[in-house]
């Protein structure tokens, strides 16, 4: 299985087309192998008791953070689509929807950035060494965010700003309403563009599967509804959550 498709250019000389989409296939069926074995694994342990959801309740997302993210899984959605499809021959005039997507998509992004640095605790979301002794050990109890949830959101977070920094490298070499189509970039060099955009949202296929499993989860159904709604019980939070390292303001 080959990760690129390659041809030649006006020399002859053999440069990168892109990425070869046959791996969307093998990324599929390895995403779904994964989410069956940990789903007949977690049917086979012993399920605790839901924490009860009445009670008190806590704010786990601001409604500006709740804003942001459907708006970017939204764009996400779009873009994937709209970038994928045509490479399996589902053929529609989707280059337009997709560069609007890929800019709104770099906007939230950029303003996410700047909220994550100036507005919030970044740390809640970097991972230590401690972090690590979770999977391990079922009296550990993570802070805000667990190990599994700060993987995912680095995970995201290098991927879409990998997607973000290719994509408009080749957004600017399109006809738009700002600019008209320009060859500024050797076939070679674009080549790795298209191979590096087109890898990394094969990545983010398995990476949005994987979330979108783990969010509708029944044990995990509690953190999705966070984020529609923004709170989690104090119960919720008490089970799932050390006291000292999420503490909770008034």
């Amino acid at each position: 299985m080959e990760f690129a498709t390659l041809k030649k250019d006006v020399w002859g000389r053999e440069v990168i087309l892109g990425a070869s989409w046959d791996l969307l296939w093998v990324i599929l069926a390895l995403t779904f192998i994964g989410i069956a074995m940990h789903a007949i694994i977690a049917a086979a342990k012993k399920r605790k008791a839901a924490p009860d959801s009445s009670g008190k309740r806590i704010e786990r997302h601001e409604k500006i953070d709740r804003i942001f993210h459907w708006v970017m899984a939204v764009s996400m959605f779009v873009l994937l689509i709209t970038g994928i499809f045509p490479k399996i021959g589902i053929e529609f005039a989707w280059l337009t929807i997709h560069w609007v997507a890929g800019l709104l998509l770099t906007v939230i992004t950029i303003f996410h950035i700047f909220r994550s640095i100036f507005w919030q605790n970044i740390k809640d979301m970097w991972i230590g060494l401690k972090d690590f002794k979770e999977p391990f050990d079922e009296s550990y109890k993570p802070g805000k965010y667990s190990l599994a949830q700060k993987s995912m959101h680095a995970s995201v977070t290098i991927l879409t700003l990998l997607v973000i920094v290719s994509g408009i490298i080749m957004f600017a070499l399109i006809d738009t309403p700002w600019w008209e189509r320009t060859n500024a970039l050797s076939e070679d060099i674009l080549g790795w563009v298209f191979l590096i955009h087109g890898l990394v949202s094969l990545a983010l296929v398995a990476v949005i599967s994987l979330h979108i499993y783990f969010g509708l989860r029944p044990e995990k159904l509690f953190y999705t509804r966070s984020m529609i709604k923004g709170w989690i019980s104090e119960h919720e939070k008490d089970e799932n959550h050390d006291q000292e390292k999420w503490v909770v303001k008034d």
